[in-house]
C-alpha cells in the first residue's frame, strides 16, 4: 500500500505542478475577428454557386441593465445552476466527461456558462483534450478578471438561440418579434430552452420538436423553482402550453427546393460528425456539396412539363447521381419545402419491378444466361404445384410460355421473375445480397442520405423480386449506377469538402468503389435493360436521344377496406454512361396512407409519367456531353444451377383481331398500317381524368405501339437482331 500510496502522491504533485505551468503559459487571448462573420455557407458543386446560408446572422448586443431578471434567471437554471457561486469551471462535471468520453461514449462538454463564453468568444472549435485544457484555463482566467455580471452579459450577447439570431436581443426580435426587455416568463424560458439544441427545440421543425420543446421548459421551470426564483404555481401555469411565435422565420431563403437542400446537408454533416448544430449554424464553414446546379434545374423543369396540374396527393420524385463516384448530382424532393419537409428522394416507397434488374444479375452471377428461359405463363405457383401462393402477370392469364431473360426484362413478366428467384439456389437471400452490394442499403433508423427510410420490407422471401421493399429514389439512382459503371459499386454521398472560418480542412471526401457484380453479368444486365427502352415498356424514355437502359416499376398497395390491391407508387430508373436517375410518381392520403394512382391520373404505370419525366431530366442534364456508347452483351454462360431452362422458341401471345385483322380466323381483312420511323406522339389523356394538363403531353415521346419495327433481313448488325437466335421475338416487334 506504501508504495502506491507515494506514487498517488507523486502523480497528484505532478498534475498539480502541470496545471501551475499552464495557467502561467496560457494568457486570456483576444476575441475572436471572426466571430462577426460566422455565416455558414453551402455551395454547389465546383463551389462558385451558393446553395444557400445556414443561420444569416443577427446580433444586437445590449446592456446587462436592459436584460429581464427573468431571462437571466432561466438561462441560468438550463446552462449552469451554480454559476453565481462556481469558479468559472465545474472540475466534477470535467472529470466525469473525460471518464464517459474515454469509455467511447458520446462527447461530454461539461462547460460552464463562463467555459462557453470563452470557447464562443476566445476559442476555436475544435474537438479536443487540448483544447478544453485551455477553455477551462482561460475560463478561470476570465472569472477572476470580470465580475459575474460581465461574463453573464457577454454570454447573453454571443451565445446562439437559433433562426440565426445570435444575442438575447436578436433572439427576442427573431422568435418573437420584441425587445428582450418585454419578453415575458414563458418567452424567456423557451429562449433559454434552445441555447442546448436551437434545431431539436424549434417546434418549427415539426410536432416532435415541439414536444422536446415543452418538455425542455418545464425542465427549466423546475429548476428556476429549485433556485428560488419563481413558485410552484408560477411554474405550472408557464409550463402548460408554448408563447405564440412570430411568423415568418425562414422566408424565401427555404423556399422550393433549396429547404430540401439545406436540409439533407445539415442532416449530412450531423450524422457525419463533421460539425456540431451550433458549429453549422455559427461556425463559418464553408461547406462544398457534390449537388449540381445545372441537374437541379432540369429535374425542376421536367417536373413542370410532365406532372400533371390539380393532383395535390400526388408526390414527385427524382434522384441524379454520378455512376463510378455515388455523387449526387441533382434531386427534386416534392413540393416546396415550406408547405412540408418531406423529401420524397429521400423517402421513397414500394418500388415495383424496378428491383427487376437485381434479380437479374443475381441469376447470371449464378450461372444463367439471357439466353435461359422461365416460366412466363400465368399464374405462377411457388410450389410448382398449382397451390398456395402466386403470382400474376400484369394482364392476369396473359402467357408468354417459357421466355428467356431478355423478354421477361423487356415485357417485365412476373411469373418468369418468380421462377427465376426459385431457380436460384436460396435465390430470395442471393437477390437481397446483390442489392445491398449494388448500392441498397440495409434498413436503419439511423438518419443520412445513406440510411433515412431506407430499405424496410426488403425480406429475403419469394416475391423480393417483384419489389415490395420501399426505397428512396436517391439509392435506386445509386444501385442503378452500378450498373452504369459495369458492376463497381461506390457509397452515395453528398458532402464533398467542408473547410473552417480559418481555412483548414475539416472534412474531405475520399471516393472508394467495390466489386459489386461481374462486369460481364453488368453488360448483360444492361443489354437486357436497354430493350425495355426500345420496345419494351418503357419506349417514352427513348425520347431522350442518346443510348440508355433502365427498367420500369409499378408497386402495389393492399385496400384496407378488403377491396382489390391498388397500383399506388409508379418507377422508372435509368441510365446512361454518365448519369443514373430514378423516378417515382406516388399518391398518399392526408395521414400518408397510399392511395390509388388509376383515376386519379390519366395513366398509373411506370412508362408512362416516370419514364416522360425521366426522359426530360436526362436529356436537359446530359446537353453538351458527348453521346456515349453502353457495353456490348458479353453473353455469359455459366452452368446453369438446375436444369430445364434450356433456350427455347417464345411463345408470342396471340394478338387480337383489332390488333391484327389480316389473321386468317378474322373475318375482314384490313389494310396493314404503316409504320413510321418518326415517333408518334403520346396519346392526350381523356379530360374526364382529374388533373389533365394536356399541354403538358409531350408529342416527343414514343409510344410502345408507335415503336418502329427492327427488319433483321435489311439491318442484321441492329442489336435488336443480335439477341439468342433461338428467341422468336428477335428485333422486338412482338408487343
Amino acid at each position: 500500500m506504501k508504495p502506491l500510496l507515494i506514487l498517488g502522491v507523486v502523480g497528484a504533485l505532478l498534475a498539480v505542478l502541470t496545471v501551475t505551468v499552464l495557467y502561467k503559459a496560457i494568457d486570456v487571448p483576444s476575441p475572436n475577428a471572426a466571430f462577426q462573420t460566422q455565416t455558414t455557407h453551402v455551395y454547389y458543386r465546383g463551389g462558385h454557386q451558393e446553395v444557400g446560408q445556414f443561420a444569416q446572422q443577427k446580433r444586437d448586443s445590449i446592456p446587462f441593465s436592459e436584460m429581464p431578471d427573468l431571462v437571466k434567471d432561466a438561462v441560468v437554471a438550463a446552462e449552469d445552476r451554480t454559476f453565481w457561486t462556481n469558479p468559472g469551471i465545474d472540475l466534477k462535471g470535467i472529470i466525469r466527461a473525460a471518464l464517459s468520453n474515454a469509455k467511447g461514449n458520446e462527447t461530454q462538454g461539461a462547460s460552464t456558462i463562463t467555459q462557453q463564453y470563452v470557447k464562443i468568444l476566445y476559442l476555436t472549435q475544435e474537438h479536443s483534450y487540448k483544447r478544453k485544457i485551455k477553455e477551462a484555463i482561460v475560463a478561470r482566467k476570465v472569472a477572476k478578471e470580470q465580475s459575474k455580471e460581465e461574463v453573464l452579459a457577454g454570454y447573453l450577447n454571443t451565445i446562439y438561440f437559433g433562426r440565426g439570431a445570435y444575442g438575447i436581443q436578436a433572439a427576442a426580435a427573431t422568435w418573437f418579434g420584441k425587445d428582450a426587455k418585454d419578453l415575458n416568463l414563458r418567452e424567456s424560458v423557451v429562449l433559454a430552452s434552445v441555447i442546448n439544441n436551437p434545431t431539436l427545440y424549434d417546434p418549427a421543425n415539426g410536432e416532435h420538436n415541439k414536444q422536446s420543446l415543452i418538455d425542455r421548459t418545464r425542465h427549466v421551470l423546475k429548476g428556476m423553482v429549485t433556485m428560488g426564483k419563481i413558485t410552484p404555481d408560477e411554474a405550472e401555469r408557464a409550463g402548460r402550453h408554448l408563447p405564440k411565435f412570430a411568423k415568418g422565420r425562414q422566408g424565401s431563403v427555404f423556399a422550393g427546393q433549396r429547404g430540401h437542400a439545406m436540409a439533407l446537408v445539415k442532416n449530412e454533416l450531423l450524422r457525419l460528425g463533421v460539425a456540431t448544430q451550433s458549429e453549422i449554424d455559427g461556425g463559418g464553414l464553408k461547406i462544398y456539396t457534390t449537388l449540381d446546379k445545372k441537374v437541379m434545374k432540369a429535374d425542376e423543369d421536367a417536373i413542370n412539363q410532365i406532372r400533371p396540374d390539380g393532383v395535390p396527393q400526388l408526390h414527385t420524385a427524382i434522384a441524379n447521381v454520378e455512376p463510378g463516384t455515388g455523387a449526387l448530382r441533382g434531386f427534386w424532393g416534392g413540393q416546396d419545402y415550406l408547405k412540408s419537409q418531406l423529401n420524397w428522394a429521400l423517402a421513397g416507397d414500394k418500388v415495383g419491378s424496378s428491383f427487376k434488374p437485381f434479380a437479374l444479375a443475381a441469376g447470371l452471377e449464378a450461372g444463367y444466361s439471357l439466353k435461359d428461359t422461365f416460366d412466363g405463363n400465368s399464374p405462377y405457383y411457388y410450389n410448382g404445384q398449382g397451390t398456395g401462393q402466386y403470382v400474376v402477370n400484369e394482364e392476369a392469364g396473359h402467357d408468354w410460355g417459357p421466355v428467356n431473360l431478355i423478354k421477361a426484362t423487356e415485357k417485365s413478366i412476373n411469373s418468369a421473375f418468380a421462377d427465376l428467384t426459385m431457380s436460384i439456389p436460396d435465390g430470395p437471400d442471393k437477390i437481397r445480397e446483390t442489392a445491398y452490394a449494388m448500392g441498397i442499403p440495409k434498413y436503419s433508423a439511423r438518419g443520412g442520405v445513406n440510411n433515412m427510410f431506407q430499405s424496410p420490407g426488403l425480406e429475403a422471401n419469394s416475391g423480393i423480386a417483384l419489389g415490395q421493399a420501399t426505397i428512396a429514389p436517391v439509392n435506386m439512382a445509386n444501385a442503378y449506377a452500378t450498373f452504369a459503371n459495369q458492376g463497381e459499386a461506390a457509397k452515395l454521398y453528398v458532402i464533398d469538402k467542408v473547410v473552417d472560418r480559418d481555412g483548414n480542412v475539416l472534412y474531405k471526401h475520399r471516393t472508394k468503389t467495390h466489386r459489386a457484380i461481374d462486369a460481364d453479368v453488368s453488360a448483360d444486365a444492361t443489354y437486357a435493360m436497354q430493350q425495355v427502352i426500345k420496345s419494351g415498356t418503357a419506349t417514352a424514355a427513348a425520347a431522350i436521344g442518346r443510348p440508355a437502359a433502365g427498367k420500369t416499376g409499378t408497386a402495389t398497395s393492399e385496400d384496407p377496406n378488403g377491396g382489390h390491391d391498388f397500383t399506388s407508387s409508379a418507377w422508372f430508373v435509368g441510365f446512361t454512361p454518365q448519369l443514373s436517375t430514378a423516378v417515382m410518381y406516388n399518391r398518399t392520403g392526408d395521414r400518408g396512407q397510399p392511395l390509388p394512382l388509376a383515376g386519379y391520373i390519366s395513366n398509373e404505370f411506370g412508362g408512362h409519367y416516370p419514364a416522360m419525366t425521366w426522359a426530360v431530366a436526362m436529356r436537359e442534364a446530359l446537353e453538351g456531353e458527348p453521346v456515349e456508347s453502353l457495353p456490348p452483351p458479353a453473353w455469359v454462360d455459366g452452368k446453369a444451377p438446375e436444369s430445364g431452362h434450356a433456350a427455347k422458341p417464345t411463345k408470342t401471345p396471340k394478338p387480337s383481331c383489332k390488333e391484327d385483322p389480316k389473321q386468317k380466323r378474322c373475318k375482314t381483312a384490313a389494310p396493314t398500317p404503316t409504320v413510321s420511323a418518326t415517333p408518334s406522339p403520346t396519346p392526350t389523356p381523356s379530360p374526364s381524368q382529374p388533373g389533365n394538363k394536356p399541354t403538358k403531353t409531350l408529342t416527343l415521346f414514343p409510344t410502345a405501339s408507335s415503336s418502329p419495327t427492327v427488319d433483321c433481313t435489311a439491318t442484321p448488325n441492329d442489336p435488336a437482331c443480335t439477341q439468342n437466335p433461338n428467341d422468336g421475338t428477335a428485333g422486338g416487334t412482338t408487343q
